[in-house]
């Protein structure tokens, strides 16, 4: 009998998947318990499996394609089985605009030679999906339009995504792009988007009227956090506190261990998030979170850390972190965050921290206040370490300083508590031996 193969729900969180990557092919025999495919969750990218043996008869998605939970994707039967019956049902369930016919990102037809043409030629109100003139523009803005899949692929193959010229629509660096690049084949490619690259600053539109533009589906991603955003900053009542903290004895610290082991590759935000962490004990109700009807205190530091990846923000969570040595905090982020990019974390992973930190601070913003994560009470936004003139004994001397500020959940947390936090934070990081007594 016919199997019908839905889309899982893969993660926590998730609402609905984009399909990936096929490992199966129609006509291809699949056993119960096979990866039968690569769906790119809210978070991650996880292996959907087969749940019954035979032949993978007919895929109802194509890869780059989205569908929510529980929407038939693919028929597993036998080679001789009659499946028209639930074909039928599967077009019939389909959303109107998955009937409609539209090209795929992933073998999007080759640009006719008027999409074709240098930027100079192309209209302002064209649709900007030729292919020359989109990577003249994402390189000029410096931004690489890449799909889930090709990064991947492309980061897995070790290929710099900025030698290549993107096939798919609006310039888009898809899956046929990496695998030609794989094969040898991109170089031609590679050259003449270099060559693209220069643009005269003093072009003008052919014609006047609105900018040219262009629409990129929005990935499961990006849909994910813009949902759970809604759900932070209108219901969660935000304030904010913000504090300066002198950091050259972290600064010598981190020096020290420099110094006494190169291999022990510790960074401010380790010490941070250690520091954090016994905070954080030392006031249970920072680590906490509202219930509907309880506060939830954990017993244990679970620390979410931010970091970007190519198509928004994930939150891997340092477990336990109180108990915790600054080398294995600094192995296990650095740990984390590569696995983030590739998109390969677990569930539990990135799930159920009990407090956030957000560090901009590489990027040279002084200070910045960050949205909540719900359950979590607090968030913890880390601005940069920078050298300042301060008066001290009635001195102007220089100091290494930074501005953190905290955002409170107010249902849980009231001004005084966390206030006495952030001092508890700035006492330990300012004198980090704390740490050891």
């Amino acid at each position: 009998m016919a199997t019908e193969v839905m889309m899982p729900k893969l993660s926590p969180t998730m609402e609905e998947g984009q399909l990936s990557r096929w490992l199966k092919k129609e006509g291809d025999r699949v056993s119960m318990g096979e990866p039968l495919a690569e769906i790119d969750t809210d978070k991650a990218t996880m292996e959907m499996q087969a749940l019954t043996s035979g032949v993978l008869r007919k895929i109802l998605i194509k890869e780059g394609e989205s569908a929510p939970l529980g929407q038939l994707i693919a028929i597993i039967g036998e080679p001789d089985e009659d499946i028209s019956a639930i074909e039928s049902k599967a077009t019939s369930s389909q959303p109107e605009s998955k009937k409609e016919s539209q090209p795929e990102p992933e073998s999007e037809p080759e640009p006719s030679p008027s999409e074709a043409a240098p930027p100079t030629q192309q209209p302002a109100a064209a649709d900007g999906n030729g292919r020359q003139g989109a990577i003249a523009e994402s390189t000029s803005s410096g931004r690489l339009i890449v799909s889930p899949l090709a990064a991947r692929m492309a980061a897995e193959a070790g290929i710099d995504l900025r030698t290549l010229a993107g096939s798919g629509p609006g310039g888009r660096i898809i899956k046929r792009d990496i695998e030609a690049a794989m094969s040898g084949k991109g170089a031609a490619k590679a050259e003449s988007a270099t060559k693209l690259r220069i643009v005269q600053p003093t072009q003008r539109a052919a014609t006047a009227g609105a900018s040219a533009f262009r629409d990129e589906p929005v990935s499961v991603m990006r849909k994910t956090i813009a949902n759970r955003l809604v759900t932070s900053i209108g219901p969660v009542p935000h304030f904010f506190l913000t504090t300066e903290i002198e950091m050259d004895r972290a600064v010598e610290m981190r020096q020290s261990i420099k110094s006494l082991d190169p291999d022990l590759k510790i960074s401010l935000n380790d010490i941070i998030i250690k520091v954090a962490a016994a905070a954080l004990l030392q006031h249970p109700q920072v680590n906490s979170s509202y219930q509907d009807k309880a506060v939830r205190y954990y017993e244990q530091a679970d620390i979410g850390v931010a970091v970007a990846i190519e198509e928004g923000l994930i939150t891997p969570v340092v477990r336990a972190a109180n108990q915790k040595s600054l080398s294995e905090i600094a192995q296990e982020v650095r740990d984390l965050a590569e696995r983030a990019r590739a998109r390969k974390l677990q569930p539990d992973e990135y799930t159920g921290a009990s407090f956030s930190i957000s560090n901009l601070g590489m990027f040279g913003i002084d200070e910045f206040t960050a949205i909540i994560n719900p359950p979590e009470a607090a968030i913890l936004a880390v601005g940069a370490v920078s050298a300042k003139p301060v008066v001290r004994d009635n001195q102007i001397v220089v100091r290494q300083l930074m501005r953190v500020t905290m955002s409170c959940d107010h249902r849980v947390i009231d001004g005084a508590t966390g206030a006495k936090f952030l001092q508890t934070f700035k006492k330990i990081l300012e004198n980090p031996l704390y740490l050891v007594v």
